[in-house]
């Protein structure tokens, strides 16, 4: 018998679920989320507080922290409180809820990396025109352009696969509310939501890449015509951070979709989404405060002054 998912619930069932090792699998998580946390806030916090990092690419960078916050955010706390009470049972509204905050964190992540990797194309490849071509207002209006595209769109997702109808209580294989797996197990009422992330994969996904990618690639091209070894490692540096993150994300992300069916796939799709949900938004912070001086001198200065 057929029922709307709004008078039903979802089992999560993450392949680690009832684990033996359940303690160590809580403990990895409570501390993932800490030190994801806090190293992110310690970005964001750095920032704010040291005027020379007030420039066009640390907004953006701080954008990326306040995405990768987010990310864990929707996903870890759930999962604590599943495998602490032992109950893994999610209601429609918490189950779309966190689908719909998923989803402005994956599609806020794609658009702040292209950003950066458009700023860091202007930077190199146009530097005199860096400061007309990124003002403040251009700034705060591509800010404010990308948060409101990545609610618009986490919408046009969402809204269409809660229409969905599931024929009985499902168990979801995944460690949060997947659309995709979702799919696979609904009754009816998936074929506008299948059309829609067809449109919204490539636009969101495949463009994003490339004009990304191909911004590094004109920026690789330029570096490599500098006659100045000195003003080519400098040049690099920075855009090295930069170019770690989008290749860590990206990789990570389009392993989910290229894995063939089989026997594990499902564990396997789980284990890359894991990395570049949760495990991401842990490096992230690092590339940037080991790679990058202007954080590294800031944390010392502020060290220094408290």
């Amino acid at each position: 018998m057929e029922k709307n998912a709004s008078t039903g619930d979802f089992r999560i069932s993450p392949f680690f679920y009832k684990s033996q090792n359940e303690s160590l699998v809580i403990s990895i998580l409570v501390l993932m989320y800490l030190l994801g946390a806090s190293m992110n806030m310690l970005i964001i916090g750095v920032i704010y507080l040291d005027d020379h990092l007030h420039t066009p690419m640390y907004l953006f960078v701080c954008n990326l922290s306040i995405v990768d916050i987010c990310y864990i955010t929707v996903i870890i706390p759930k999962l604590l409180e599943m495998l602490i009470s032992r109950n893994n049972t999610v209601s429609f509204m918490q189950c779309f809820t966190q689908m719909y905050f998923y989803f402005i964190s994956a599609s806020a992540e794609v658009l702040v990396l292209f950003v950066m990797a458009y700023d860091r194309y202007v930077a190199v490849c146009n530097p005199l025109n860096y400061p007309r071509v990124l003002n403040g207002r251009v700034c705060v209006m591509i800010v404010v352009g990308l948060w409101a595209s990545a609610f618009l769109n986490s919408f046009l997702i969402t809204f269409p696969a809660s229409t969905m109808s599931f024929c009985q209580v499902q168990t979801v294989h995944h460690f949060y509310c997947d659309a995709k797996t979702l799919v696979t197990i609904s009754c009816a009422g998936k074929d506008t939501f299948n059309l829609l992330l067809y449109i919204e994969l490539p636009l969101f996904g495949l463009v994003t890449f490339i004009c990304s990618l191909a911004s590094y690639v004109k920026i690789i091209t330029v570096i490599l015509r500098i006659r100045s070894s000195d003003g080519r490692r400098k040049a690099f540096s920075t855009c090295s951070s930069h170019l770690a993150v989008l290749t860590l994300y990206y990789v990570t992300g389009m392993s989910v979709y290229i894995i063939p069916p089989s026997k594990y796939s499902d564990i396997l799709k789980q284990v890359c989404t894991m990395l570049y949900a949760t495990i991401t938004p842990i490096i992230n912070p690092f590339i940037y405060s080991l790679r990058n001086k202007d954080i590294t001198n800031a944390l010392l200065k502020i060290g220094r002054a408290t």
